[in-house]
């Protein structure tokens, strides 16, 4: 039921962080994971360490906020790989600074980043996982697509987006047996992560206090579900948004 054999799986943001700690749980189960991003010596990285753990894979460079680089990018994976079955879109960004601070150039970064990113890759895909029988899309918000937070309110907009948008995808394409759903990730060490604790006094502490597992996650805590949302054993489960926290979202 979990088994990911055959299936072709494109994680964008996937040379590190939560992007890799998935792409290793879906390489692991089986899955050829291609890496989108940026940096190359980050993705190459990468891509051995999911090698090593016995998937063919590669890494492209794509920048996800183009719509031209995005249809490059999977005119790539179809004429490499033949197929596609599952999509995580975890590329991802953010800035801190009140409303009041805040550029419109950082509002539109951050949304383009990871919002319209999403959309777009959403979009290009489509075509690929209907052709294929149907497919998995899963999108990553954040405890921000719950939670408000004074210090981060366009990456709040933007992971509220990823909810809303993942809702209207999973409604629009169950017809063509295509599965989306959101992963609101809590507070994992990540860079981005590395600079909120630097930035914002006491957050480490505070997250800590109120998370009831009593500790930050790590990439590796993202990897079992991604794999459930990639798999069979998701085919009915579609236009959710599952917390991976610690319990920190339901603790008082």
């Amino acid at each position: 039921m979990f088994d990911l054999t055959g299936k072709t799986a494109l994680v964008t943001g996937g040379n590190g962080g939560i992007g890799l700690g998935m792409a290793e749980g879906l390489a692991k189960a089986g899955a050829r994971v291609i890496v989108a991003a940026r940096n190359p010596q980050k993705s190459a990285a990468a891509v051995e360490t999911l090698k090593a753990l016995g998937s063919d894979s590669f890494a492209l460079s794509a920048d996800v906020t183009d719509e031209a680089s995005v249809q490059r990018l999977f005119d790539q994976v179809a004429e490499r790989c033949g197929r596609l079955d599952i999509l995580v879109n975890n590329a991802g960004t953010t800035v801190r600074k009140p409303a009041d601070q805040l550029a419109l150039a950082e509002w539109h970064m951050v949304m383009d980043t990871n919002l319209t990113s999403a959309f777009l890759c959403c979009r290009a895909a489509h075509a690929h996982l209907k052709a294929a029988g149907g497919g998995k899309i899963i999108n990553i918000g954040s405890m921000l697509s719950i939670f408000g937070a004074p210090y981060a309110p366009v990456y709040g907009a933007s992971k509220g987006g990823i909810v809303q948008l993942s809702r209207a995808l999973a409604a629009s394409w169950a017809p063509d047996k295509i599965q989306v759903n959101a992963v609101l990730p809590g507070w994992i060490r990540t860079e981005l992560t590395d600079a909120a604790r630097a930035q914002v006094q006491g957050l480490e502490e505070r997250v800590n206090a109120r998370t009831p597992a009593g500790r930050w996650g790590r990439p590796e805590d993202l990897a079992g579900i991604a794999v459930f949302l990639a798999s069979k054993a998701s085919d009915f489960v579609t236009g959710t948004a599952i917390p991976v926290d610690g319990g920190y979202s339901i603790a008082a």
